[in-house]
């Protein structure tokens, strides 16, 4: 019994054997021993010419006939699979029936594989193609693609061809991006093809051209994952030598910086610390520059900063600029902004430069700008109270000038309630400076009298008293 087991056994491999050769020798079939051969040329030469000229309905007849009888050709050319793909490409892409579609790449894949069995010498190129295609036209699972795709790393190694890059950077990038791949097959493929761009880059004068364009592509898919599978050194290690080679580049400086910063390379690193000192005074010019941008087109808000400051005087001209700005938009002016300036004028003229007529000047103005702003006249009030007491030699002057400034307080309460209270304080407050009816007895003027008020107001005003 064993022995018949050991038999059987024995059988099967044979049987299995044969049969597994007879298919790898089917699929590289040629037409050098076949009874046929002159017919087989001739099908051969005939598809060949319709493939040419892009006739794939007329050369599938043709290219089926041979194919299927010497699939390899004569042993010297793998035309059959290469233009067996063309042909079944034609048919997927003008194909609207899915499960079509999915037979016809599959057979394209299939064309692939034969060829690569029966070409050895052309795998390299083989798989470079198909993983072309599988990206670009067959979209297939990336899942599947990544297979075809390290196949052709594998067998190319430096002579890998450079239409793999895009497709492999992208299937990385999505796998990576759904936790399919870790960061160390990542950027373990990310730094394989990278070394092979730049070994062609370098060595190869046919195509290095193109690796170095498809090297660029591909980094600039990568750049999407970089951050997340590399750290401080490896960014070190790529960016200082653009750095060393343009080391006064203000662009370049602040991009390297930030990207180092965003991959926490300490400040205490030297080229760090090196490229901060730099940054500081990019940032510290590049704020001046926008800040001088900034106060050129705004230059109210500049007038309010150098307020801030203290430069009172700088501060009045930029004022007077930003009118001439507001007013030159002509149909389009804001009165009410115009006001506020003017008021802004009035308000240092007065409190900052002591300028009372000026101030005064550029009060009246504020208000024509908006009849039922009372603000204005309650800084023209305020300076009335506020010089009084060096207006004119004698009591009775000084409180005339008291009283042009009840005038302006009450004024400004009966245009603009909202300033009802704060006037209703001041007009008691000063209301205690009234002349006596004494003194106006004195000089002979009764209640109700009008009297110009001396010094720098200028006013008339009714006589109140007490």
């Amino acid at each position: 019994m064993k022995n018949l087991k050991s038999f059987a056994k024995a059988a099967f491999l044979f049987i299995f054997g044969f049969t597994f050769n007879l298919s790898t020798f089917a699929q590289c079939e040629t037409w050098i021993n076949s009874p046929d051969k002159d017919h087989l040329e001739e099908e051969h030469v005939l598809y060949r010419q319709y493939v040419k000229q892009e006739q794939y309905d007329q050369a599938f007849k043709h290219w089926k006939n041979v194919y299927e009888a010497a699939p390899a050709a004569d042993g010297q050319r793998s035309f059959h699979y290469s233009d067996g793909r063309k042909i079944y490409m034609y048919k997927y892409k003008n194909e609207t029936d899915e499960a079509k579609k999915k037979e016809y790449a599959a057979i394209i894949l299939k064309l692939y594989d034969q060829q690569i069995e029966c070409y050895p010498k052309e795998a390299t190129l083989a798989l470079g193609l198909k993983a072309f295609d599988m990206f670009y036209s067959l979209r297939s699972p990336y899942s599947e693609l990544l297979k075809v795709l390290e196949k052709a790393v594998e067998s190319g190694g430096n002579n890998a061809s450079y239409v793999i890059f895009q497709p492999y950077a992208t299937v990385v990038v999505n796998m990576f991006a759904k936790e399919q791949m870790d960061k160390l097959q990542a950027r373990s493929i990310y730094k394989k093809l990278n070394e092979i761009a730049d070994y062609n880059i370098e060595n190869n004068k046919k195509y290095g051209d193109r690796y170095k364009q498809a090297k660029a592509a591909m980094n600039g898919t990568f750049a999407a994952i970089e951050n997340n599978i590399f750290d401080c050194a490896y960014f070190k290690e790529k960016l200082e030598p653009d750095y060393r080679a343009d080391p006064d580049n203000w662009d370049l400086i602040k991009q390297i910086y930030n990207r180092l910063v965003a991959q926490k390379c300490p400040e205490s690193d030297p080229l760090v610390s090196e490229l901060k000192k730099k940054y500081d005074v990019l940032v510290s010019e590049e704020n001046e520059k926008r800040m001088a941008e900034f106060n050129e087109n705004n230059p109210g808000a500049h007038a309010k900063s150098l307020y801030d400051e203290g430069k009172f005087g700088e501060a009045i001209e930029e004022y007077k600029r930003a009118i001439a700005q507001e007013r030159a938009k002509e149909d389009e002016v804001d009165r009410e902004q115009l006001g506020n300036y003017y008021f802004a004028m009035a308000s240092i003229e007065f409190r900052k430069l002591k300028k009372y007529n000026s101030a005064r000047g550029y009060a009246r103005k504020a208000a024509g700008y908006r009849p039922d702003w009372g603000k204005p006249f309650m800084l023209i009030a305020d300076m009335y109270a506020a010089t009084s007491s060096s207006c004119g030699k004698e009591a009775w002057d000084k409180q005339m000038a008291v009283l042009a400034a009840l005038d302006k307080y009450a004024y400004a309460k009966s245009i603009d309630p909202s300033l009802s209270e704060e006037a209703s304080e001041k007009i008691h407050k000063y209301s205690n400076f009234k002349p006596d009816k004494e003194d106006g007895f004195m000089r002979k003027v009764s209640a109700g009298q009008t009297v110009k008020v001396g010094c720098w107001i200028g006013e008339t005003v009714k006589v109140r008293f007490k």
